[in-house]
């Protein structure tokens, strides 16, 4: 045969659907080969001993109670706010302003502990904090709805563009409430009389944010798979024309369930201020919002799979911080180990939808 009349080499092909446990095996393989190329790489550019590495990343999340249960509350609001982002996506409704949906809750909340604390019950003042939360998140995520809906607007711009506002919006707050005057923080809220604290149980602070998360989830679940809501969020994201053929409402269902996301986000910020650190910052959120866009893809908007997807991001993190601390490392090295792995994790996506065909030998 012509050597000009010759097929590629090799060409892609879309895979029919997988068994579960064939594509969590791929991802595992995944996993398994990017500790190998980490292992490369550290004995290349430190001369460390990597299985001394893997050891400190493991001890990093492991080796105290404290530890553990820093990283069950890591886990439980980077989980909750990727819940929040699952509904969305779904409708492929590109939600990128989690982190301003979190500052506006944590907002909310932090106010009404400075101006309602000690003068109303504190179950009347932690119930009214809940409801202001949920609801403040829900107007922030509304607004970039409704435009969507009415104008078709870009909500991926829109989105982005509010977590800045938000930002901004606190750090005019913070301003206010300095304590003391001039060190531009606020300080712990209500630190003597604890009004508006969230109730430890077995003196563990944690402890609630992780069960109420853990609850969160399976509803969530539950909701997208099951509900009459969760079926017309798909139906809208597969096609927005065929659930205007079967008589659903597009701009409705678009709203609504960015209402749903912002609220349950406003949650995670209530859960932030009021659950463990009781003060507000512009950094509370730490970058969760933007994370838990990686969270959501890479369990393909699955509840339950972002439990894996946000423990593996979270154990990570954790195990970075304690590398740069016990080997003298700078952060930078441990940030490389961190995206080295990811990077295979999603990258093995890839494989799970597509495989490789390659040209056959003539005879």
């Amino acid at each position: 045969m012509d050597k000009k009349n010759r097929g590629p080499l090799c060409h892609i092909v879309k895979r029919p659907a997988i068994p579960w446990y064939q594509a969590w095996g791929i991802r595992l393989a995944a996993l398994i080969l990017a500790l190998l190329f980490c292992a490369v790489v550290t004995m290349v550019l430190t001369g460390d001993n990597p299985i001394s590495i893997y050891l400190t990343i493991y001890e990093g999340s492991f080796a105290t109670p404290r530890r553990f249960w820093v990283l069950m509350q890591n886990l439980a609001i980077l989980l909750c706010i990727s819940l929040a982002m699952a509904p969305a996506f779904r409708m492929r409704f590109w939600n990128i302003g989690g982190e301003g949906q979190v500052m506006i809750g944590c907002l909310v909340c932090a106010a009404e502990m400075i101006y309602l604390g000690g003068d109303i019950p504190n179950a009347v003042l932690i119930i009214l904090m809940i409801v202001s939360s949920l609801a403040a998140g829900a107007v922030w995520g509304m607004i970039p709805a409704f435009f969507k809906a009415k104008w078709n607007t870009n909500e991926t711009l829109f989105t982005l563009m509010m977590n800045y506002v938000a930002t901004q919006l606190v750090a005019f707050f913070i301003i206010i409430w300095e304590s003391p005057k001039g060190s531009g923080k606020v300080g712990i809220i209500n630190q003597k009389s604890m009004a508006g604290w969230l109730p430890t149980i077995a003196d563990n602070k944690y402890l609630l944010n992780v069960l109420i998360v853990s609850v969160l989830t399976v509803v969530i679940f539950i909701y997208m798979k099951y509900s009459k809501h969760g079926y017309e969020l798909a139906v809208v994201g597969e096609s927005e024309r065929t659930a205007r053929y079967v008589g659903i409402k597009v701009g409705n269902v678009i709203v609504r369930t960015m209402a749903l996301s912002g609220a349950i986000c406003g949650l995670a910020g209530f859960l932030l201020v009021a659950g463990t650190d009781h003060t507000i910052t512009t950094t509370l959120s730490g970058g969760r919002g933007f994370t838990a866009v990686m969270v959501a893809w890479m369990a393909k908007f699955n509840p339950l799979g972002m439990i894996f997807t946000s423990f593996l991001l979270v154990f990570l993190g954790k195990g970075a911080g304690e590398i740069s601390t016990n080997f003298g490392l700078n952060q930078s090295f441990s940030d490389i180990l961190s995206g080295i792995i990811i990077f295979f994790l999603i990258g093995c996506e890839f494989f799970i939808s597509y495989r490789l065909v390659f040209r056959k030998g003539e005879k």
